[in-house]
């Protein structure tokens, strides 16, 4: 395995949301295997470019790591006998080509640790789990309160973030989770800043937002500890799978997945609203709505409705609250970066003109949808009255952050669209119809250019023809005004020839007149 031509990329600042695609340029045979040269790229910048070398071994260890997906994976097949035939190894070089456009263009596959390492080991070299581990350790040493029941591997798609299962000494029954993690490239709060945030982050309480218990950051990384739920998420009761398990298994390939009820629907929907509303009115920017993000409880709801009352209902609250803050890329960044409209964090700033904002979802009978009227029989009836509020000064600092959020989202917007419009032209000029009307203009261009090449040297001939013509003779002397030359004779054909005749023979020296000379000699 062998890397090269890979630009060195600081942590902080390499966003692992980036899609990387992978061509096999070339192969190359030894005298016992073969390698194939695969050149892979970051984004849509061709700069950002480097080649990485792998045998097919490499392609099968990767195949293998993958089958958690439960994905049915179109992999060339192993051969023991004329696996170095030339005809052979063409015919499987296309075969792993394609087997890399799919994975890469699937968003949890592409993703995970296995194909981040694959493409790009120099990026992703690092043992996350172990060094996650290592910070867990020293805090716990500074707070003997805590300590760690099991680390929960890959349930979660962001390779940099590790989790573990933990529980208080005083409460032994009671399970919290605990999340580390890298900040991230949109990370714009200074450092003084984003600690009074994420301190606040821990007063702050919502029946609608995952409470935080305890977060801690540094230069590099961040601590959070939270209520741990056996519900799991949102995305993990749609899908009908356990919360401990990888996210490869559990949402690659769904076998049990099931819609919700109506009911369900309009009961979740109003909790989601609700935090959203809350955490706008706050200042604090989120951007990463999504199933997986919504925790659900059994507890009592603060929402009381019209609707029955079921055992299944719980209530739902809003996670991973800071994110933002802590400047990591959302999994649908990817998908964002297409639309150029969606260049806001918050989904009611996204569209200017339309859609409704969270208030008119919940309070008005809006027009826009049919589906906005799903939420407005789910009433809120709080018991006590929200508290919080979020300092001028820090609400000054957030938004100064998420105006320079935003800015990159569009310059990466405005990056991919004009990309887009030159692989479209690019396209188009080499299309076959395009190639046939370019060699017709090149004929009838050639044509029109011999002719006019033509015309230009029978011009020239001609004028230098008349430039080699010889001189004309030097004038005769001036003649005494005595003397009359005589009449030119006529020609005019035959009448002329006689005339002539007859001037010779009447020809008399009598008729001659004398001169004198005058000989200056």
């Amino acid at each position: 395995m062998f890397s090269a031509d890979k630009p060195a990329a600081g942590r902080l600042l390499l966003d692992d949301t980036v899609p990387l695609a992978a061509v096999i340029e070339a192969s190359q045979t030894l005298q016992s295997h073969t390698e194939y040269i695969i050149r892979v790229q970051r984004g849509v910048s061709s700069e950002n470019t480097w080649q990485v070398i792998r045998r097919y071994s490499d392609f099968d260890m990767l195949n293998s790591s993958l089958q958690v997906s439960g994905i049915s994976l179109s992999f060339p097949p192993k051969k023991l006998i004329g696996n170095m035939d030339r005809e052979f190894i063409a015919e499987r070089q296309r075969g792993l080509q394609a087997y890399l456009d799919y994975i890469t263009q699937n968003p949890l596959l592409s993703s995970s640790e296995a194909v981040k390492k694959f493409l790009d080991p120099n990026s992703y070299s690092s043992n996350y789990t172990e060094i996650a581990l290592q910070q867990v350790s020293m805090y716990f040493r500074s707070d003997p309160r805590w300590e760690v029941v099991e680390p929960l591997k890959d349930i979660g798609w962001r390779l940099r973030k590790q989790y573990f299962l933990i529980r208080c000494r005083e409460q032994p029954k009671d399970r919290h989770l605990l999340s580390w993690v890298d900040l991230g490239p949109d990370k714009f709060l200074s450092d003084k800043d984003l600690q009074a945030v994420m301190k606040l982050l821990t007063s702050m309480t919502h029946p609608c937002v995952c409470p935080v218990v305890f977060c801690s950051t540094s230069e590099s990384s961040a601590l959070v500890i939270r209520p741990f739920s056996e519900r799991g998420t949102l995305r993990d009761l749609i899908y009908k799978v356990k919360v401990r398990e990888p996210y490869l298994r559990k949402y690659c390939n769904p076998r049990k997945s099931q819609g919700l009820e109506l009911h369900l629907i309009q009961h979740y929907g109003r909790h989601i609203l609700e935090g959203l509303r809350f955490l706008q009115d706050q200042g604090i920017p989120y951007g990463h709505l999504q199933s997986s993000n919504v925790l659900l409880q059994q507890s009592p709801s603060p929402l009381t409705s019209d609707l029955p009352v079921t055992s299944d209902l719980m209530t739902c609250s809003l996670l991973d609250v800071e994110n933002s803050l802590l400047g990591l890329p959302s999994f649908y960044r990817p998908l964002v970066t297409q639309q150029r409209r969606l260049n806001s964090i918050l989904s009611t700033e996204a569209f200017k003109t339309g859609p409704p904002t969270i208030c008119e979802l919940i309070q008005t009978h809006y027009d826009w949808l049919s589906f906005c009227r799903l939420f407005r029989d789910v009433q809120m009836t709080l018991s006590d009255k929200q508290q919080f509020k979020t300092p001028s000064r820090l609400k000054e600092a957030l938004r100064s952050s998420k105006e320079l959020l935003e800015r990159r989202l569009q310059e990466e917007q405005r990056q991919i669209y004009q990309h887009r419009r030159l692989t479209r032209a690019q396209s188009h000029h080499g299309s076959e119809e395009q190639k046939k009307r370019r060699k017709l203009l090149a004929r009838k261009k050639s044509r029109q250019s011999a002719y006019e090449n033509e015309e230009e040297s029978s011009v020239k001939y001609n004028n230098n023809s008349g430039l080699q013509a010889p001189p004309p003779p030097p004038p005769a002397p001036h003649a005494p005004p005595s003397c009359q030359p005589p009449p030119p004779p006529s020609s005019n054909g035959l009448g002329g020839r006689g005339a002539l005749l007859s001037s010779i023979q009447g020809f008399s020296k009598a008729h001659l007149k004398k001169t004198e000379t005058v000989d200056h000699s």
